[in-house]
């Protein structure tokens, strides 16, 4: 669709008024177009009680790989969960098997980008308990993973969209919490990633719909932060909050159901490494860790 736009003088009153309303239009008909199914049904496939797994194939293809993103879908009633860093635990990173198999998991999935610092802390404000990976909340991070509530009616895992919510109260409410870049918003919106827009790699993503599913997202094929947005938006899922979690060789999904293994690593990141070749899990600091509930 191409949008024409002829400068004129403006007749009568309220021109400003006129031309807002026309431009929230093309916006609302914009992102109506942009949410169209691109899939009509998911045929997800059950790996265990609470837990659905599937892989697409996307109608837009990647410049590398298959072109695939892979969703599991878990039901959050059902599992126990844990922010797992290596600030905690010995000062030393573990790949994503390594994480499940020392900690008996079923699930290990990146928690958030992390600093290339001695403690290798996260970007963002990172607490577990009473340990702290990183104090800071980053001004840029408008998603929380929160575990833990002290509310115990509250679900055991959440994604908060903390830009139109009190931050302060937000902190005291969970035992731990993990700060994210927001993809999607709570209102099902994307964000619109003006700063390094043509950017695409390999990523993972931690995802809720508008009736709490959790999703973890995963695609080694690279896509722009706008293309993924514009996929995810158009799936039959009702996406809400959206956190992008990592990128690159580091992105690791990781799934052990005992008769069912999942495991996916990434490679691509546009201008520093523009390549699908990597061949295996990296060693990473701090992950989000899920156990079946017994």
């Amino acid at each position: 669709m191409t949008l024409r736009m002829y400068k004129s003088k403006p007749k009568g009153a309220l021109p400003g008024r006129r031309f807002s309303l026309v431009v929230l239009f093309l916006l609302i008909a914009f992102n109506s177009q942009s949410q169209t199914n691109w899939i009509r049904e998911i045929a997800w496939k059950n790996l265990m009680d609470g837990l659905q797994y599937v892989e697409l194939e996307t109608p837009e293809k990647s410049v590398v790989g298959d072109s695939k993103i892979s969703i599991l879908k878990v039901d959050s009633r059902k599992f126990d969960f844990d922010f797992l860093t290596a600030s905690e635990r010995g000062h030393h990173a573990r790949t994503a098997p390594e994480w499940a198999q020392e900690f008996d998991k079923n699930i290990i999935i990146n928690a958030g980008m992390y600093k290339y610092n001695k403690a290798q802390s996260n970007k963002g404000y990172m607490k577990n308990y009473n340990h702290l990976n990183n104090p800071v909340k980053s001004t840029y991070f408008n998603a929380i993973l929160a575990m833990h509530p002290k509310d115990t009616k509250k679900p055991p895992f959440e994604i908060i969209d903390i830009y139109k919510k009190d931050w302060e109260k937000i902190k005291h409410q969970y035992n731990s919490l993990c700060q994210g870049m927001r993809m999607i918003n709570d209102e099902g919106e994307g964000m619109p990633f003006t700063k390094r827009p043509s950017q695409s790699c390999s990523m993972i993503l931690a995802a809720t719909d508008s009736v709490g599913n959790l999703y973890f997202i995963f695609t080694r094929s690279p896509y722009t932060h706008r293309n993924m947005i514009s996929l995810l938006l158009g799936l039959p899922l009702n996406i809400r909050t959206t956190v992008y979690l990592e990128g690159g060789p580091e992105t690791s999904f990781y799934v052990n159901t005992g008769d069912t293994i999942i495991s996916k690593f990434g490679s691509y990141v546009s201008n520093t490494c523009n390549n699908d070749d990597n061949d295996h899990f990296r060693k990473i600091p701090n992950v989000i860790a899920l156990r079946k509930k017994k």
